[in-house]
């Protein structure tokens, strides 16, 4: 455990400030007091878009547009207690989920990371 932080860092279980603030937005809340919801929801979302098949490299690539989105979908299903728009969001995100998990970009490691 006398690993560095940036070389010891698991990219399943770390987020980024700026993505935990970006998908903050993207459920409208600004009250950062809900950061730990958020985060769990967030590496949730990535752990099951690796068990439906996306590289656990690709699921946890802040970077990409369509990881970001499914992500952000997840968490708006299953943010808050009073959700009425849960199952859409959920249905959403299963749609993704399966799209992410035939792109071969997504199943398949690449030269390119």
């Amino acid at each position: 455990m006398s690993e560095s932080t940036t070389a010891g860092t698991n990219p399943m279980t770390e987020v980024s400030a700026e993505y935990l603030a970006d998908i903050r937005l993207r459920v409208r809340t600004a009250a950062t007091k809900l950061d730990g919801e958020v985060k769990d929801l967030i590496l949730a979302a990535r752990a099951d878009l690796v068990g439906g098949g996306v590289l656990p490299a690709k699921a946890a690539d802040e970077s990409d547009p369509l990881v970001k989105q499914a992500v952000s979908t997840y968490v708006k299903a299953e943010f808050g207690l009073d959700n009425e728009d849960a199952e859409k969001y959920r249905a959403s995100f299963e749609k993704q989920k399966i799209a992410l998990a035939l792109a071969s970009d997504y199943i398949e490691a690449t030269e390119e990371v």
